[in-house]
């Protein structure tokens, strides 16, 4: 934005809007902020207007409300604002006079939006893809609102319980110049503060990625509250300066005191003339008047004191000001490779329970995530903008989903009646955007015929459970498959049916092989192997009237050792006690010792009044002991269904604890599908639910992790690679985020095996050779970090809550062949959406009027580029078009696969078959400027390896 003075444009935002500094003074930037949690205590809507009081007096509604005015009155005041899925409500429900109000303090800088996501996500539970969208969403309606003066030139992560390196890569590419946080582990941070290593040059992805990456990270010294004694909201204890000569109470230099000396300790662990001071804390400035009046009598007279030789001098600052001149004094600073998982607060308080917490909301949003993405397609290819409101729809879905990447919400740390709005959001944006799939399912289904009425289908239930549920009378059906991925792909259609003889045709006309399983008083459930075209749809007919059946399954007992699989894979279940043993990779010549059962920790019952007593929790997991305890043997059972496109093993635990080990005729992975609860308390003790997989693999204490879905990062057991770690508890503190998979290698063997997943999980590889995944927790006790109620989740029957999930195995030599996880972790993550219709319709007459193949790009692309974005936008500028965003990503590491990690050429003319492609331009990461445009800072590091570019 441009202000004119003496009839020249001068531009008054960015860092040259910034307060003057002292070169030769340490100066102490004050930065004025609120912290404003997207749902915790309250939900979202109470934390807004400031409901419920009992649980916690906060609104932000009066925060922006109360700050607004306050900056008016001095022109040195300044103001940061984070979280965009308050600011945009907020922004709602102003006139047109405050707007424009709010624009002039956003031009001269004087109210910056800091990190400027929907929320403050949090970056042990996330997925890559949500994190960007959640990002985008954020930045584009401040670019579209503001222009390039609210554009966030800092990341602000202060609040989540540890830091992914994936998201320090990610802002990188998003084009921000810093990140700063307020929580690392206790014991690096006393390493940082002795070595004043607080500040970093962070390599967020340094074997591929290189310098792109690269970003300037900073401990914030008093986590993001203000220095002790100088916090001046309503609710704060601390004094007021009182600064009338004639008081008796009179404080000033009490207080300046008090400061000098606070600010010079925080200098001595910094390496240049420039402190932050975070001036606010959780839902502070709802009056806002109390804290300008108080920090500009503490400016004044702090900065008084340099007539009486004091080298310190305070201002009104901001974090990008800050990097600003922190960047001018060209210091060199050490770099970081890994990152700072797990994070514990104390010997005893590591938080890596919030990594499985409320395992249900984890994978209910993993599945959202995906119908938006497929919603987003279809918006696009059957070109729906103009389709009843549909960017509005959208938007709901869109918003509900940056809603629940907060790290109060997908992390689990939330109260329960919180959680279950989080669910309500989600379930009613779901519901909301149904016509737009429907609809443009219907307009690529119609084939261009004017003729014929388009076909209607209605939604599959059960996103979750993943089975499509038709009507109790149903005779006859046409299932529409549609493929999100860019590749060809097979796709295990279950439907549940409560009609015999089925007969199944495919999109070309032929009839199916398929599995029928009993399913007892729930109907039968079909299994179909639908083939499906690249990023397109296919049309199945089921029909009761064509006779019997092509297939259907049995079940098997056997005498000795049972070995079931395809031609790619295999198992070998024990022949005495029915449980799995071996692993074979048929087409390599692979096999491993592979032990896999249900345990379970004991939680720790402490009462939290010192660190010795630590609790378990919604964020802490603190088992009572390092050993599991294991289920009685004389609950298990296995039952062998034997089919002609799946086999199934079903097998019982306990009565609460099952699974469904599943071998497609196809694939060369195992499912294993696990149901675990109601987790029984009625011993009054909580209980933390692992699938452990033991293999005859040496690992050397050592195995890998994903980094939020993308790139993997190596862990050892007990170890970090910045600081020497003395571990106080070798379970949790050995326990980290596994958003889609973990692998272990025997490199003499050069063999791996990788448990890939539907959700986030806390996982670890405790012992050699063993993989241990957290599917499930119930607690009784709070940890006593803030939520104030246990863990104790209910299902709608007021019983614990039942959890389903999937985990996939995946055995295969290295390199050769094991960084395919990553074309299967694909597979899960972008899963066909399937829709069904009740019409009359032969696979004949249907295909007289409707497709029932058909792909919307021209040729497939390569196996290792995925589609990751494909949207419509529409553009704020003019209401006559939209744009695109369109993201295509390189889905392989450097050097993990010797042909999948070369480089590819994409011909971006030549792909789409609904649309031609006529300007493109390239934009940073999160879509909200040229990259042409971006002009980052640059950094000194004592990183002397070579990066890549």
């Amino acid at each position: 934005m441009l202000n004119v003075r003496g009839g020249h444009a001068e531009k008054t935002c960015g860092f040259q809007s910034c307060n003057h500094v002292e070169e030769d003074m340490l100066n102490v930037h004050l930065v004025p902020h609120t912290h404003d949690d997207v749902g915790w205590l309250k939900t979202v809507d109470e934390y807004y207007y400031g409901a419920r009081l009992d649980i916690q007096p906060a609104g932000v509604v009066y925060i922006l409300d109360s700050v607004i005015p306050q900056l008016l009155q001095n022109p040195s005041r300044r103001f940061i604002y984070v979280e965009i899925a308050f600011f945009w409500r907020w922004w709602e429900e102003q006139t047109e006079d405050m707007q424009n109000t709010v624009k002039q303090l956003v031009n001269e800088g004087r109210l910056e939006f800091t990190l400027g996501g929907w929320s403050m996500n949090d970056e042990g539970a996330t997925h890559y893809n949500a994190i960007i969208d959640q990002h985008t969403l954020g930045l584009q309606f401040l670019n579209s609102t503001f222009g390039q003066c609210a554009h966030p030139r800092v990341a602000w992560q202060i609040d989540p319980f540890g830091h992914s390196r994936q998201q320090a890569s990610l802002f990188a590419q998003m084009g921000y110049d810093a990140l700063y946080f307020g929580r690392i582990d206790y014991q690096d941070k006393t390493t940082r503060l002795n070595e004043k290593t607080m500040e970093m040059i962070w390599k967020g992805s340094p074997e591929n990625i290189g310098v792109t990456s690269d970003l300037f990270s900073g401990t914030l010294f008093n986590g993001y509250g203000p220095p002790s004694g100088f916090c001046y909201d309503i609710a704060c204890q601390d004094p007021p300066i009182m600064d009338d000569v004639r008081m008796h109470d009179y404080n000033v230099q009490d207080r300046v005191d008090a400061f000098i000396s606070a600010a010079k300790e925080q200098a001595k662990h910094y390496t240049t003339n420039h402190i932050m001071m975070t001036m606010g804390s959780d839902f502070l400035y709802s009056n806002a008047h109390t804290w300008y009046k108080n920090l500009d009598k503490l400016i004044r007279y702090v900065n008084q004191q340099q007539v009486n030789g004091s080298s310190v001098n305070a201002l009104y600052s901001t974090p990008s000001c800050y990097t600003y001149h922190v960047n001018k004094a060209n210091q060199t600073y050490t770099t970081k490779e890994d990152d700072f998982f797990p994070y514990a607060i104390k010997p005893h308080g590591f938080l890596t329970g919030f990594y499985t917490s409320r395992p249900a909301i984890k994978g209910f949003v993993r599945d959202a995530n995906n119908r938006l993405q497929i919603v987003r397609q279809l918006h696009v290819l059957a070109n729906l903008q103009d389709f009843d409101n549909s960017f509005s729809k959208m938007f709901q879905l869109e918003e509900a989903m940056g809603i629940v990447q907060h790290h109060d919400a997908i992390s689990g740390t939330e109260k329960q009646a919180v959680a279950r709005d989080y669910v309500d959001r989600l379930d009613r944006a779901l519901i909301t955007v149904e016509d737009i799939v429907l609809e443009g399912l219907a307009r690529l289904l119609s084939n261009g015929s004017v003729a014929a009425p388009k076909p209607r289908s209605t939604y599959c239930s059960g996103l979750v459970q993943r089975i499509c549920k038709v009507p109790h009378t149903t005779e006859k059906l046409q299932l529409i498959v549609w493929n999100p991925l860019t590749r060809p792909t097979t796709y295990y259609i279950r439907v549940t049916v409560f009609q015999s003889g089925w007969t199944v045709v495919c999109p070309s006309g032929e009839q199916l092989n398929y599995d029928v399983l009993d399913k007892s008083t729930v109907g039968k459930e079909i299994i179909i192997p639908a083939s499906l075209p690249s990023l397109g749809l296919g049309v199945f007919f089921l029909d009761t009237q064509k006779g019997s059946p092509k297939s259907s399954s049995v079940r098997k007992t056997y005498n000795g050792d049972k070995v079931v699989g395809n031609k790619m894979v295999s198992l070998v279940f024990d022949g005495t006690t029915g449980r799995l043993k071996q692993m074979n990779n048929l087409q390599k010549n692979i096999s491993i010792y592979l032990e896999q059962e249900f345990q379970y920790y004991l939680s720790y019952n402490g009462d939290c009044h010192d660190d010795e007593h630590q609790a378990s929790g919604a964020y802490i997991f603190r088992p009572n002991h390092t050993t599991t305890e294991k289920f009685p043997r004389q609950f298990f059972n296995t039952t062998f269904i034997q089919g002609k496109v799946v086999q199934e093993i079903r097998q019982v635990f306990s009565p609460w604890v099952s699974q469904t080990i599943r071998i497609f005729e196809d694939k060369s992975y195992i499912e294993v599908a696990w149901a675990v609860g109601p987790i029984p308390i009625e011993d009054k003790q909580g209980k933390e639910v692992i699938n452990l997989y033991k293999t005859d693999l040496r690992t050397n204490g050592q195995f890998h992790t994903d980094a939020n879905g993308r790139e993997m990062m190596v862990r050892r057991l007990n170890h970090r690679d910045t600081w020497h770690l003395n571990q106080t508890e070798p379970v949790a503190g050995n326990y980290y985020p596994v958003n889609s998979r973990i692998y272990i290698q025997d490199m003499t063997r050069n063999v791996q095996f990788t448990v890939l997943t539907d959700r986030s999980e806390g996982g670890s590889s405790l012992r050699d050779g063993e993989i241990e995944l957290m599917v499930h927790r119930r607690l009784l006790m709070d940890d006593h970090l803030g939520v104030g109620e246990p863990l104790n989740e209910t299902g709608d029957d007021g019983k614990g809550l039942v959890a389903i999930g999937s985990h996939y195995l995946f055995l295969d030599t290295v390199p050769a062949s094991a960084a395919k996880h990553r074309l299967l972790a694909e597979e899960i993550y972008m899963k066909p959406m399937v829709s069904f219709s009740e019409t009359d319709h032969t696979f004949q007459s249907w295909s007289d009027l409707y497709v029932t193949n058909r792909s919307f790009i021209q040729k497939s692309l390569p196996e290792n580029v995925h589609l990751l974005t494909l949207a419509q936008i529409p553009n704020t500028k003019t209401e006559a078009t939209s744009f695109l965003i369109f993201r295509l990503e390189h889905q392989f590491e450097r050097n993990e696969d010797p042909e999948l990690s070369k480089p590819v050429t994409v011909y971006l003319d030549e792909l789409f078959t609904s649309f031609d492609i006529i300007n493109i331009e390239e934009l940073t990461l999160a879509a909200n400027m040229p990259l042409k445009d971006l002009n980052r800072l640059a950094w000194r590091s004592a990183w002397g390896r070579q990066s890549f570019s």
